[in-house]
């Protein structure tokens, strides 16, 4: 399992590829505020183990992967209800417009399916912020979105790193700022169309 790309690195593909190259090929780790409340509030999802609670068993920390689509990863917990495996992500922010968290989750479920031979109809992400769930129905569309990231993931690995995205919350959000240098970089091409 080498060669397979970890969940997570999924979700820094389609947030912005070019942090994707920086962290998963270059190894470029940084910590902001936003990286550092996730891993606190991820300090006891992390315990690897089963409970029950009234109807739903819990599993935590769940190794999944897929040999098809090789991906390869830690789901926050799976969710047994009513004979339906759910896969749960908990998250640190809010509810978004992004797909990122969405792709993750996906890929988590088709690891789920390709393991157990089951198939997964949706999970739900935790929002911490919000302190609610967001149910992902995993549609056709969504499958599709997801495997074709991963193989653009799988490809970019090979590849030049991507120039910077041209989304400046995301960008300004990013623990990478410093290490990626957006703004720089966008600057330096400018001047070299003017020259």
């Amino acid at each position: 399992m080498e060669n397979y790309l970890p969940l997570a690195y999924l979700n820094a593909w389609e947030y912005c590829p070019r942090r994707f190259y920086l962290e998963y090929v270059l190894g470029e780790m940084a910590d902001n505020e936003h990286i550092i409340l996730g891993r606190y509030l991820h300090r006891n999802i992390d315990e690897e183990g089963t409970i029950q609670e009234g109807d739903t068993r819990i599993h935590r920390h769940q190794w999944v992967w897929s040999d098809r689509h090789q991906v390869t990863g830690i789901i926050d917990a799976v969710e047994e209800r009513a004979g339906q495996l759910i896969p749960i992500e908990y998250k640190k922010g809010r509810m978004g417009n992004h797909l990122n968290d969405h792709f993750q989750l996906c890929a988590a479920g088709l690891c789920l399916e390709e393991r157990t031979g089951k198939a997964i109809a949706y999970g739900e992400i935790f929002y911490h912020a919000n302190r609610r769930r967001q149910k992902v129905e995993f549609t056709p569309q969504l499958k599709t979105a997801t495997e074709q990231a991963i193989q653009a993931a799988h490809q970019a690995v090979h590849q030049v790193m991507p120039a910077p995205i041209e989304h400046p919350k995301k960008c300004q959000a990013c623990s990478l700022q410093g290490i990626c240098l957006p703004l720089e970089v966008k600057q330096l091409r400018r001047q070299e169309t003017e020259v």
